[in-house]
């Protein structure tokens, strides 16, 4: 049993559901949720969504409080956009492999050792790597980002190989990579995957970027997680596998009921690798208690939110643009 919170005691007998109802109320809270997240736990949110749709969520809201379903860099987000706000995270160890992969040290020693590169950095890394950043994308944004920057700016990009390898094949751009991976999508079985597709022949692959090349040599469709959604709401086909964390797959078979949907399989064919161990902390429990404690709650010296909310605002910037393919935009090195 948790000492901090009594679960597994105290809360017997509760109906959470209608006590997180009840908080949300009290609190004028607003509870966001990713995909990944387990369904009771999405089907519960206000805002289900990708990383840049909960960004855009958070910076809109006018909620007093904001009970993120997620990882502590999403979290994190919601604070830097939104100050004001209470954040808070129902499991404050829920974090992210990609941003234990890029420490905050050894990225800024990186850039110094590169200072004619801007830093374009995926979301999933910390406050304090989005201070020593200049642009922040997400799955979904990067390309119309990348897309904005002059063919002559050189570029860094962490901490997702995987993801910066994809840009560069789609977009013809040369990046230095920062050599880190989701430990989800590294999991995938290629051999797994071939298998299950000789399984189900003429069934599509949806994958997101975060997975490696030889995993993405075999899809019919690459995106970010709000990409694979709409793509599996448009095949013409009736069973879809999907190479992403499968707890999307509940908005999925929601909207489309008929249809089946398959997770891919990671090495053995049938292990749990590909459910991120970092989402999977958050449950019901532990929301409940932290609309009803305030706690845990995100933190974030000032200075170093203002610094890390100048990336997020050029991404926000930059989503929302609208520009032709080749259209470029001022993106420098600053120098600051």
């Amino acid at each position: 049993m948790d000492a901090r919170n009594g679960i597994g005691g105290s809360l017997a007998g509760l109906d959470l559901r209608a006590e997180i109802d009840r908080l949300r109320k009290e609190r004028n809270a607003v509870i966001l949720a990713h995909y990944y997240q387990k369904p009771e736990l999405q089907d519960l949110a206000d805002f289900v969504g990708d990383s840049l749709d909960l960004s855009r969520k958070a910076a809109e809201t006018d909620a007093d409080v904001i009970a993120f379903c997620g990882v502590r860099f999403m979290a994190e987000t919601a604070k830097i956009l939104s100050p004001d706000k209470i954040v808070v995270l129902p499991d404050m160890n829920a974090g992210c492999s990609l941003e234990d992969s890029c420490p905050p040290d050894q990225f800024a020693a990186f850039r110094a050792a590169h200072p004619d590169h801007i830093a374009l950095t995926y979301i999933n890394c910390s406050t304090e790597v989005k201070a020593l950043s200049d642009i922040i994308v997400t799955s979904s944004s990067a390309e119309k980002i990348l897309s904005q920057i002059p063919l002559d700016q050189k570029i860094i990009f962490g901490p997702d190989k995987n993801l910066g390898g994809y840009l560069q094949r789609v977009l013809k751009r040369e990046m230095l990579l920062w050599p880190g991976v989701c430990i989800v999508h590294e999991a995938f079985s290629e051999t797994e995957l071939l298998k299950l597709r000789a399984q189900h022949p003429g069934a599509p692959i949806a994958a997101h970027p975060e997975c490696p090349p030889h995993i993405l040599d075999h899809a019919d469709y690459v995106g970010s997680t709000r990409g694979i959604l709409d793509f599996a709401k448009s095949f013409p086909g009736d069973t879809l596998i999907v190479a992403t964390e499968p707890h999307i797959i509940h908005q999925m078979e929601k909207a489309l009921p008929e249809k089946n949907f398959i997770g891919a399989p990671g090495a053995d064919g049938n292990c749990n690798c590909n459910i991120c161990p970092y989402m999977a902390l958050n449950n019901m429990e532990k929301l409940y208690l932290a609309l009803r404690d305030l706690t845990p709650r995100i933190e974030i010296e000032e200075g170093l939110r203002l610094q890390a909310k100048k990336s997020l605002d050029r991404m926000l910037e930059m989503a929302n643009a609208t520009v032709g393919q080749g259209d470029l935009g001022p993106v420098r090195v600053t120098g600051d």
